[in-house]
């Protein structure tokens, strides 16, 4: 196999169980006594500092034109504001269920992204992508152990779930479709830059009486390296050396991850049932995307 295809498997892999880490850290440090509001300010804003060290540090590129990276940055920081709210509806959503149903809830961006790309080009979606999607909500209702007459998530958790899932499918959306010639530290700069300030402006309505600076040196650096860090720069390297169709694939491991890591470390019960759907779920992404993963591999194969 190309090594560089290999390379872009490992980055995407990689960048994919980060994310999958990150839900089991946030109920570790809410078991520790810190707000919402406290871990999100920790992970946007070290993850904003950092961010901007590496763009401030890389090699410098071709000056673009004055006016046309103007309009980009704009609308980077505009669009980075659904990420913001993706974390902040993610993190409260976590207070009420547990994590291994919170990433099931957030990987709803599968079939909402399917819905946005058709609204958007203003067709039906084919017919691979409807099964896709109904398998999708079929996975979703066995893996969120919904059917279960004692297991039944949290409805206020199960909705903040899903506004994450809406915030997270307008966040990726941003993310491959504007500026994309941009370099990628100075580009997801510019997307945290908007999602921290919505971060920072959400949490002046919901800050704990006494804020505890505390969870900038405890948990502030490992959640802004596993969400805000690593992701978005391994995922600009990956995905042009995989393509969108196995990468997308490669991507659905930070399912398995998160359900792992809640059942390792916080020792959350994980049925048969619910095994069964995230399968499903996967199986959905791989329907849904392998007329690309075919032209890849061939290409790759050429």
């Amino acid at each position: 196999m190309d090594r560089n295809l290999l390379k872009g498997i490992l980055f995407v892999g990689i960048g994919a169980a980060s994310y999958g880490v990150l839900a089991t850290l946030v109920r570790l440090a809410y078991n520790q006594g810190y707000s919402v509001t406290e871990v999100t300010y920790a992970q946007y804003l070290v993850g904003l500092v950092v961010m901007g060290c590496l763009w401030l540090f890389r090699k410098p590129s071709p000056a673009p034109q004055p006016a046309r990276e103007r309009n980009d940055v704009l609308k980077l920081i505009a669009g980075g504001t659904s990420y913001g709210l993706t974390g902040v509806f993610y993190y409260l959503s976590v207070q009420y269920i547990p994590v291994s149903i919170c990433v099931i809830l957030l990987m709803q961006t599968i079939w909402m992204g399917v819905v946005l790309e058709s609204l958007l080009a203003a067709r039906w979606p084919g017919l691979n992508k409807i099964i896709a999607v109904i398998v999708v909500l079929l996975g979703t209702v066995l893996a969120t152990n919904v059917l279960s007459a004692h297991g039944s998530p949290s409805a206020i958790g199960v909705l903040w779930g899903l506004a994450a899932a809406v915030m997270y499918t307008i966040s990726l959306y941003v993310s491959n479709s504007v500026a994309t010639g941009m370099p990628s530290e100075k580009k997801g700069f510019f997307i945290l830059l908007g999602g921290t300030v919505m971060v920072v402006a959400v949490g002046l309505f919901n800050m704990p009486p006494q804020f505890q600076l505390s969870i900038f040196w405890t948990w502030g650096l490992l959640l802004a390296l596993f969400g805000t860090i690593l992701p978005p720069l391994l995922f600009n390297v990956g995905f042009p050396k995989t393509g969108i169709g196995l990468g997308a694939i490669i991507i659905a491991i930070e399912i398995p991850v998160s359900v792992s890591m809640a059942w390792l470390l916080l020792h959350e019960r994980v049925n048969g049932w619910q095994w069964f759907g995230i399968v499903l779920i996967i199986v959905s992404i791989i329907l849904m995307n392998i007329h690309l993963l075919r032209k890849e591999l061939a290409r790759a194969k050429a």
